[in-house]
């Protein structure tokens, strides 16, 4: 139909709706008035009828005194009346019953019609009685009764009067109810048909811009990253929009034809381009590899993953005498259960037989006792394995096996065969190398060992001289030494523990304190953050602000928390320093990240330079490096309101003896990074104050800059167990230089752990095994997760924790992932709830609870069979040394302290979740 006749059509049946409202409504009207007219006339006769019978009552009553006090018997005339009026009043009070149905009213003609008969009888036997000249006294009885009777049918025939009166205004007034519903019904009909009208236009409006609106939307959602699947118009009408969408149809299958065509030579030319680079990226790492353990290692850390692959082993050749056998010099994702297949001999297994015959081998359908992938949580089966050997001039140097979870593409196949083919070459080399620096190291070894010899007997003739002299000294002195040495011992092992119990107490308030801050902070961190994210978009632009004031200041609450709780683990020797690469230009992009935004806002310069002489990269902590470049720029921006911020990282060689002092030792090179600013200046005489805890340079309550005074002294302490120290140079009004010196270590073998940090270094070794592997199980898992945001959805989440402030927290944040959520208050609780729910995807546990704590209630979960491996998280605000390990221990499956990160707790929860369905 066209648009033209559909505009007709609707505006003509319009019309013909509010026409026939119209009529309608009009007849009812006239209707209800002639209703009303009829009542209005029934009610007038009532009253008529009443009134008769009030006046024929007042004549008859009259007309029987005259003929009794008249005595007019025989008057045919006034007798005549008086019956007539009797039988008026009888006719009368006949229709009125007949025409007034209300039940007072019958009473009432009820009453009368008794009252006036008896009357009538009464004054029939008065004239009886004066025709017989009775007594008097008689008839004076009767006249009362007479004239009682009389009254009361007067009073009687009133009130009908009166009720017939009362009904025509009870009517009237009903009446005018009646109209005025009537006329407000009028105007409901009419404003329905108005309104039914006006929905008809509508729904004709949009039958024609249905359509057109289709074909608009279809035609916004096309964009260029869709080419492949453009969305078609589907119209059923034969109208001029089903011409155009019949157009848009066929242009679309054009452009997906000539998409497919394009990504088909495009996919080729990536291919080509992916294999060649690979190939570049394995032939980089040869001239790396010092000797042939090396080259394993660095080949299977790059090969394994390039091929999507999850498990591999590099053989090589060796020979013991006439023997000649194949040893596992390095591997990928081996366990230690593995080792028994470490030597195979030529022909012996697959190893063995890929080496004798000198051909690839592939397992397609791999069986269950083959080898097993382990990850953090369980095994897994590998589906796929390739093996393959290493020639070089036909003989085989090295076997390499690689397995993975996924097929093997062809072009993964095709870089394996590539590399085995030119690898042999690299092999052959390192091993010629090896042997020959070997018998030159040999060599050099023996004559060293000569000369060594040589020198140490001729100092220990010198010293043996020396020696005896002294010895006869000392032993004098030893013995009153051994006396005095005695009591020092037992005074300084009084005084240790002292100190032992004080760092037991020192150590325990931390935490409790830790616990009581984080507790509530951590509520209000997620909430504010949830409420500052406005998903239902009904906060104002000021309450949104206010929203990032409450987070911003909670952070900075959880930051001074966490300086309070680093001064107190530098001062008791028990904070951590992990060593590792550290390079100075991801230093320098992450620091030109988070300060570069800052510097705009406030209008300053803001520059750093890496100067030419520095090392590309040095090894050391690059955390607590950070740390104490983020706080020193920060006082920085704090303090200068003009002028320039500037980094500058230069080295410089050891020849100062003040360095070498303050240094406690002698490197060659030191690197120093000096955090430059314009602003206001610290005096001399502050300057050894600001490095104290709780101090600063303007320690006054009406000081312009605020801050807790713990910056600098956490600085301070941390360079120190860094190896290094802070300088100062800085005049009061024009500025200030702090420079952090630290000794350059550019091989892990020449790092020198300070005695107080060497503990932590081996703590921090031994975990490091467990964090690898959920780092690498995160990595593999990372775009998965990306692509399936809403793997919690519809999860099931047991919540144990004692706080309802923390439980309403994240009962808010984890509903927004359509989470379910059940609760428990402690850990008995919160086992019982488990065991009526068994089918729980994932436990976030808190650690301090009354009744049962989070380590016990973990430990008893892990002893039930089906919950052995539930994913169990731990929560707790005792951000202590050893939190994670004793989480660890208990059987938690992860760790993270409070204030909790809904971003870090959602990456979790996925990272487990995701293991548990592998």
């Amino acid at each position: 139909m066209k648009f033209r006749t559909k505009l007709y059509t609707s505006i003509g049946l319009i019309i013909l709706l509010i026409s026939i409202s119209v009529i309608y409504l009009m007849n009812m009207l006239e209707q209800s008035m002639v209703n009303m007219h009829v009542v209005v006339n029934d009610l007038y006769a009532r009253i008529e009828i009443a009134a008769e019978i009030k006046s024929g009552t007042e004549r008859s009553n009259r007309l029987g005194r005259e003929i009794i006090e008249n005595q007019l018997y025989e008057d045919s005339a006034v007798v005549n009346n008086w019956q007539s009026s009797k039988l008026q009043i009888s006719q009368n009070i006949e229709l009125l019953k007949e025409m007034d149905k209300q039940e007072i009213s019958k009473e009432l003609i009820e009453k009368y019609r008794a009252l006036h008969n008896s009357n009538l009888e009464t004054i029939q036997q008065v004239i009886t009685m004066k025709k017989v000249s009775q007594s008097v006294e008689n008839t004076e009885v009767l006249f009362k009764d007479i004239k009682l009777n009389q009254e009361r049918m007067q009073q009687i025939s009133s009130l009908l009067v009166g009720l017939q009166e009362q009904e025509m205004k009870n009517e009237l007034f009903r009446s005018r109810e009646t109209y005025n519903k009537a006329v407000t019904i009028i105007y409901f009909y009419l404003a329905i048909s108005l309104c039914s009208g006006a929905a008809l236009i509508v729904f004709i409006i949009r039958s024609m811009t249905k359509n057109l609106r289709k074909v608009v939307t279809v035609m916004e959602s096309v964009n260029d990253s869709n080419v492949d699947n453009l969305p078609r118009i589907e119209v059923s009408t034969k109208d001029e929009i089903a011409s155009i969408a019949n157009a848009y149809n066929k242009m679309v299958v054009d452009l997906e034809n000539h998409s497919q065509h394009e990504r088909q030579l495009l996919a080729e030319a990536e291919a080509h381009s992916w294999h060649q680079s690979r190939i570049a990226e394995i032939v980089k790492i040869y001239p790396e590899a010092k000797d042939i353990r090396m080259l394993g290692e660095l080949l299977m850390s790059k090969l394994v993953p390039m091929v999507g692959a999850n498990f591999g082993a590099f053989y090589f050749k060796k020979h013991d005498g006439e023997k000649t056998f194949l040893k596992r010099v390095a591997g990928y994702a081996i366990t230690n259960e593995q080792k028994e297949y470490e030597v195979f001999q030529m022909g012996e297994g697959l190893i063995g037989q890929c080496a004798l015959e000198k051909q690839p081998i592939l397992l397609n359908k791999v069986p269950k006792e083959y080898i097993k992938i382990r990850s953090g949580i369980g095994d897994i089966l590998p589906r796929n394995s390739i093996i393959l050997p290493v020639l070089f001039e036909n003989e085989v140097q090295a076997v390499i096996e690689i397995a993975a979870l996924d097929t093997f593409e062809f072009s993964h196949i095709m870089l394996l065969e590539e590399v085995a083919a030119t690898l042999g070459i690299t092999i052959n080399s390192i091993s010629n190398h090896m042997k020959a620096e070997r018998l030159l190291q040999e060599s050099q070894s023996l004559t060293e060992e000569l000369q060594v010899q040589s020198e140490e007997l001729q100092l220990q003739q010198e010293e043996l001289r020396t020696t005896n002299e002294k010895l006869e000294e000392q032993y004098a002195a030893s013995e009153q030494k051994k006396t005095e040495l005695e009591v020092v011992k037992e005074a300084l092992e009084e005084k240790a523990m002292q100190l032992e119990v004080n760092s037991k107490y020192k150590s325990e308030f931390l935490a409790n304190m830790s616990h009581e801050l984080r507790t509530p902070l951590n509520s209000l961190l997620i909430l504010a953050q949830i409420l500052a994210e406005n998903g239902e978009g009904n906060l104002t632009e000021k309450q949104r602000e206010y929203l990032s004031t409450i987070y911003s200041s909670g952070n900075d609450l959880l930051l001074l928390i966490n300086d309070i709780l680093d001064l107190a683990k530098v001062e008791s020797g028990k904070l951590e320093i992990s060593y590792g690469k550290v390079e100075l230009k991801s230093i320098k992009e992450q620091l030109m990240r988070q300060f570069s935004p800052l510097a705009e806002q406030k209008g300053l310069d803001f520059y750093i330079q890496l100067e030419p002489d520095v090392p590309l990269y040095f090894y050391n902590d690059e955390h607590r490096l950070l740390q104490i470049v983020n706080n020193l720029l920060s006082n920085a921006f704090k303090f200068t309101e003009r002028g320039s911020v500037s980094l500058v990282i230069h080295s410089l060689h050891m020849g100062d003896s003040l360095l070498e002092a303050k240094l406690n030792k002698v490197e060659e090179r030191l690197l120093a990074f000096s955090i430059i600013d314009t602003g206001i200046g610290i005096p001399q005489e502050k300057h050894a104050a600001i490095f104290e805890a709780f101090s600063q340079a303007d320690g006054t309550t009406s000081r312009k800059y605020g801050g807790t005074g713990l910056g600098l002294s956490i600085c301070r302490n941390l360079a120190s167990m860094l190896g290094g120290y802070i300088e100062l140079s800085s005049v009061e009004g024009e500025g200030s230089k702090f420079t952090l010196y630290l000794p350059v270590q550019q091989t892990d073998r020449e790092i020198d752990l300070l005695p107080h940090v060497k503990e932590a270094a081996a703590a921090i070794e031994n975990n490091y095994d467990s964090i690898h592997d959920l780092n690498q199980a995160t990595e593999e898992n990372s775009s998965q997760e990306a692509e399936e945001h809403s793997a919690l959805r519809n999860k099931k989440v047991l919540i144990v924790d004692d706080d309802i402030r923390n439980v309403y927290a994240l009962t808010i944040a984890l509903e927004k992932a359509e989470m379910e959520i059940i609760e428990a208050e402690n850990g008995y609780e919160g086992i019982e709830v488990l065991l009526a729910n068994p089918d729980t995807d994932i436990i976030l546990m808190d650690i301090m609870m009354p009744e049962m704590d989070g380590f016990e209630a973990i430990r008893r979960i892990r002893q039930l069979r089906e919950f052995e491996t539930l994913p169990i998280i731990a929560l707790t605000a005792k951000a202590m040394k050893k939190s994670r390990e004793d989480c660890l221990a208990a059987g938690a499956n992860d760790y993270i302290s409070k204030p909790l990160n809904i971003d870090q707790l959602f990456s979790l929860m996925n990272v487990w979740l995701y293991k548990k369905r592998g």
